[in-house]
């Protein structure tokens, strides 16, 4: 199982982030406290890939421009 955490520095980052942005964006400010507790289940990550296909998309082709 690949878990991916955050060193002290960063999780105080992440936590001083979410109080800025918690007047204004509630849901994100909870995102980033439950990143700096908890870090990230890698394992459980989906590509953009997964994505595309769950949304019925066709799979991508290499002549397809990579943009964003």
């Amino acid at each position: 199982m690949a878990h991916l955490v955050f060193d002290p520095d960063e999780q105080q980052q992440l936590r001083d982030a979410a109080r800025t942005e918690f007047p204004g964006n509630p849901a994100l400010a909870y995102v980033l406290e439950s990143l700096a507790a908890e870090g990230i289940d890698l394992d459980s990550c989906r590509d953009w890939e997964d994505l595309r296909l769950q949304a019925g998309l066709p799979p991508r082709t290499d002549d397809e421009a990579d943009v964003a």
